[in-house]
């Protein structure tokens, strides 16, 4: 039975049920480690609840992402040790990044751990030698967008019909140098 419950989870996004309101999770302190495939689960549970909209990943994307020698992974975890957060970048073969996804459980939101990961992560971009990061953004994600502006990042170009429900996207650059 084991055997058909991993074949499923392979080609099968976990389904979780709907979170109605959200209520914000109690003031913690907040730690940054690396991502690894032990906490796919984890991963995959928060993705499904960060990202609504269709473009949630898949156990093969995340496998894909852990597999890619090139990946770096972080994840934000309570003092209890639950995954609040996570952010995936991809160093590519000219030498810059580009950021996959960053998620944050809704119900630990504006308490600065997208900033936390992405400094963490440009830290560790920087160490690497990478000059360049750059991510995607919905056209209508204007909280993000404006995270991104405030962590230095300049919108560049608008692409139609980016995301797979048609909306567009703004490509974001930063340079580390």
């Amino acid at each position: 039975m084991a055997v058909f419950q991993t074949i499923r989870d392979f080609f099968i996004p976990i389904s979780y049920a709907e979170v109605g309101d959200v209520v914000p999770a109690e003031p913690t302190v907040y730690s940054v480690h690396p991502l690894s495939r032990d906490h796919i689960q984890d991963a995959m549970r928060l993705n499904y609840r960060c990202f609504k909209n269709g473009e949630n990943y898949t156990r093969t994307t995340f496998n894909y992402l852990f597999d890619t020698p090139r990946t770096l992974s972080y994840r934000a975890d309570t003092a209890a040790g639950e995954m609040a957060a996570f952010i995936f970048a991809m160093i590519t073969d000219d030498g810059a990044a580009h950021i996959t996804t960053v998620g944050v459980a809704p119900e630990h939101r504006r308490r600065g751990l997208a900033t936390t990961l992405l400094t963490h992560l440009e830290e560790r971009l920087r160490a690497k030698k990478v000059s360049t990061v750059i991510l995607e953004v919905r056209v209508s994600n204007t909280a993000a967008q404006a995270l991104y502006r405030e962590s230095g990042y300049n919108t560049v170009q608008r692409v139609g019909n980016y995301y797979n429900n048609g909306e567009d996207g703004y490509l974001m650059v930063k340079s580390l140098v």
